[in-house]
């Protein structure tokens, strides 16, 4: 199961809580602790104590760490951004003319 916030998706079950999740994706969208607080509809504290477990679970001291972290592990990823197909790649239609 997924679940989504601003542009970026969370996988359950790779480790961590569901609201450890939702955390770690507000962190992943550029949200302070408090604005996370406001859009989980948590007490600000609440959502520093999952962002530190999330931390925790993934052995990282630093909110950008736990992004990558999470990233690396495939918890989080872009969400609607897939790899681009061979066909998407190159548009060879105008045979060389440059098209600003």
């Amino acid at each position: 199961m997924n679940i989504k916030l601003g542009v970026w998706k969370g996988i359950l079950g790779q480790g961590l809580a569901p609201r450890e999740l939702q955390c770690v994706l507000a962190v992943a969208n550029g949200k302070t602790v408090k604005e996370a607080a406001q859009i989980l509809g948590m007490a600000p504290s609440t959502t520093a104590k999952r962002i530190a477990s999330a931390m925790y679970k993934l052995g990282v001291n630093r909110q950008a760490a736990l992004v990558a972290a999470a990233f690396a592990q495939g918890i989080i990823s872009f969400a609607g951004v897939g790899s681009p197909t061979p066909e998407n790649q190159r548009d060879e239609s105008h045979d060389g003319v440059f098209i600003a």
